[in-house]
């Protein structure tokens, strides 16, 4: 686990209010000394129990506020001792009452403060998740880009064909992977409940092989789609199909077609 993942985690948050067992409090206490973006962090957090606490703390007596954050923080905190008057007794009791309606209020913060700590982890999550997508985005992109540039890949234009002369595609095939990547910017959007079928065509006899599906079309802004391997291609031809593709090429819906 990596700091930012154990400051994630919520313990350095359990760490400040004192709710970790003596073990757990010396792992954190460790970490603090090793990294100062945890100490950073545990900081931040105190900060913001202490604006939280100094937000009653006019209606508390000073004693019972230094308890409180020491309480918290697990701190050594000086506190002057009063006289054991009948006085004091009457006052600390009095105190112990305030303090007891104003806790009520210090938790119904806390639970808010807890309530928005999760709304920020909520948060850190989704731009994790945007992360890791953009990261994908970033690798798929630089896959490509070494695939197209590879002095043994072919482009390969896929003319439009007969009832379909406007359509267009191209072909990028890999003549010593095999490997085949369909640009369909020149296809129109499939109707409902049909999808584009890539074929590898031999020639001599005519044999079609399907390498894949354009499943997605529509979200797919590029249009740049990786179809399977193509061993023995000597052309390629796309056809338009019942959704999940058809066993053999439907002739009449063959929309593009282009010669290796």
């Amino acid at each position: 686990m990596n700091t930012q993942e154990y400051i994630d985690s919520g313990i350095l948050e359990l760490y400040v209010y004192g709710s970790l067992a003596e073990e757990e409090r010396q792992e954190v206490q460790e970490m603090i000394g090793k990294h100062p973006d945890v100490k950073k962090e545990v900081e931040a957090i105190e900060e913001a129990v202490i604006r939280l606490s100094s937000s009653v703390s006019p209606y508390l007596p000073a004693v019972n506020y230094e308890r409180i954050k020491q309480n918290l923080f697990k701190k050594e905190t000086k506190v002057r001792e009063l006289p054991k008057t009948s006085v004091m007794t009457y006052i600390g009791w009095a105190a112990a009452i305030l303090l007891l309606i104003t806790s009520g209020v210090i938790y119904q913060q806390y639970n808010s403060t807890q309530n928005e700590i999760q709304v920020v982890n909520q948060d850190n999550e989704k731009l994790k998740e945007e992360n890791i997508y953009l990261e994908k985005v970033q690798e798929d992109y630089a896959t490509i880009m070494t695939f197209l540039s590879d002095e043994n890949t072919e482009a390969i234009a896929l003319d439009g064909q007969e009832n379909f002369a406007q359509a267009y595609a191209k072909a990028y095939y890999n003549k010593d992977s095999k490997e085949v990547m369909i640009d369909a910017q020149g296809l129109p959007k499939p109707p409902e409940g049909m999808v584009y079928q890539v074929w590898s065509l031999k020639l001599d006899p005519l044999t079609p092989t399907s390498v894949g599906l354009l499943e997605e079309f529509t979200d797919n802004d590029s249009k740049l789609f990786r179809v399977a391997q193509a061993p023995t291609a000597e052309a390629f031809g796309i056809t338009l199909e019942p959704a999940g593709g058809s066993k053999t090429p439907t002739l009449e819906k063959l929309y593009t077609l282009g010669k290796v």
